[in-house]
């Protein structure tokens, strides 16, 4: 029990960083297993379109979004750099196709702006915005990003 709070504690304010074409985001370090090359994914019909397929990750099956579907960006050709973020969420494991990976940052509680404006639908998926130098990143609420099942009757 003490390794797993230790364990959490190292976790706190840290950020995978990724991004989709010129826009950074982050996700809690928490929810990430592994980084992992693209892989051949098994098409599953009536999914929303995000939603690519299955992949087998070593016997585990897991579902796998295309993150610039889900952010209602056009579709990009995958290559070298793309590849599959699997986070799990509530012992719901998933992958997060992104184009690159970028890397691993700390980020304090203080640096971390919660403003009004991104609660709105649009902006649903993002939990703050976090301030590293000179620039920014969107942190995004991995919940919501995987389970959000009302956001495209929004829309």
């Amino acid at each position: 029990m003490v390794n797993e709070e230790l364990d959490e504690d190292t976790q706190n304010g840290r950020y995978l960083t990724f991004c989709l074409g010129n826009e950074c985001y982050g996700l809690e370090i928490s929810h990430v297993t592994e980084i992992i090359g693209m892989q051949p994914i098994t098409e599953v019909p009536h999914l929303p379109e995000y939603v690519c397929g299955i992949i087998n990750l070593r016997g585990k099956i897991i579902p796998v979004i295309d993150v610039r579907l889900r952010f209602k960006k056009p579709f990009q050709e995958y290559n070298d750099r793309t590849c599959i973020i699997v986070v799990d969420i509530n012992d719901m494991a998933a992958g997060l196709i992104v184009d690159r990976v970028s890397e691993v940052l700390s980020i304090d509680d203080a640096d971390i702006v919660t403003p009004q404006e991104l609660k709105s639908a649009h902006n649903r998926y993002t939990k703050g915005i976090g301030k590293v130098e000179d620039d920014v990143k969107l942190l995004l609420d991995c919940r919501r990003l995987l389970l959000d099942q009302d956001v495209d009757r929004q829309y």
